[in-house]
């Protein structure tokens, strides 16, 4: 799986480089403008410790960024999985909120909070929480018939046992939006840093892009994709082994 992730980020990173050089070689581009592939190797050479900390450190916040947003969309879920007053008034503050762009609310963010690690957290998890509440929000307020009858005429159900019967019966859609909101989690982080942060590769774009710099602004990209790629295989293994383990148990989920 990681394997495969990382060949496939490879394949579309060398297509898209090599449309790059294309299109520089076709329009007669100088390398001020579109560095060659010589440029290039040089740039990565001279950057890629520094560029690879930073990717990390981008990397540490989006993930907790995204354990936030999990947080948040299952305790949301769970909130608003019923169709009674609290549960709609709960479904819709979340919606209304996120009906704010980031851009807008991210001015806010920063007088408020600086533009430090807390900052970088908050927009991950914002710009993270809104698709995994959609599923979370689908997956819990859909009742599993079978499973469900059995427990309620024998006077064993309770919501937690609820939760968890149409958690583990949409484990496979769950891991899925898990791992695709990683990728969000991790754009939310780097517009963070971009806009007004210090730190992470998104601040290291940010000053290559002060400096007309596309060869390291293509090299940050390389580490962000690398990153991601291993991040969404991780998280699609520990998805797959909580499935396996699950299926081998037989399905209690009341155990």
């Amino acid at each position: 799986m990681l394997a495969r992730r990382t060949y496939q980020f490879l394949i579309v990173y060398a297509a898209g480089l090599a449309l790059l050089l294309g299109l520089k070689y076709l329009a007669g581009l100088s390398d001020y403008v579109i560095p060659g592939p010589l440029l290039v190797w040089q740039t990565f050479r001279d950057v890629y410790g520094r560029y690879a900390a930073d990717t990390l450190n981008t990397l540490s916040v989006a993930v907790l960024g995204q354990i936030v947003s999990i947080c948040l969309a299952t305790a949301i879920g769970i909130l608003g999985r019923q169709t009674t007053w609290f549960g709609n008034f709960v479904k819709v503050a979340a919606y209304n909120v996120q009906a704010y762009p980031i851009v807008a609310l991210a001015p806010i963010i920063f007088i408020l909070l600086g533009d430090g690690f807390i900052t970088r957290l908050v927009i991950a998890a914002m710009i993270c929480y809104f698709p995994l509440l959609l599923v979370v929000l689908g997956v819990m307020s859909e009742p599993v018939v079978e499973i469900e009858h059995f427990y309620r005429i024998t006077g064993r159900m309770r919501w937690q046992l609820e939760v968890k019967i149409r958690a583990f019966e949409n484990l496979h859609k769950l891991t899925t939006v898990v791992a695709g909101s990683a990728t969000l989690a991790m754009a939310g982080t780097i517009v963070a840093e971009f806009i007004a942060a210090n730190a992470g590769i998104g601040y290291s774009i940010r000053i290559a892009l002060y400096q007309s710099d596309l060869g390291k602004i293509l090299v940050a990209l390389f580490h962000i994709g690398i990153s991601l790629s291993v991040y969404q295989a991780l998280l699609e293994w520990a998805g797959a082994r909580v499935q396996r383990r699950w299926e081998a148990a037989g399905g209690d989920v009341a155990s």
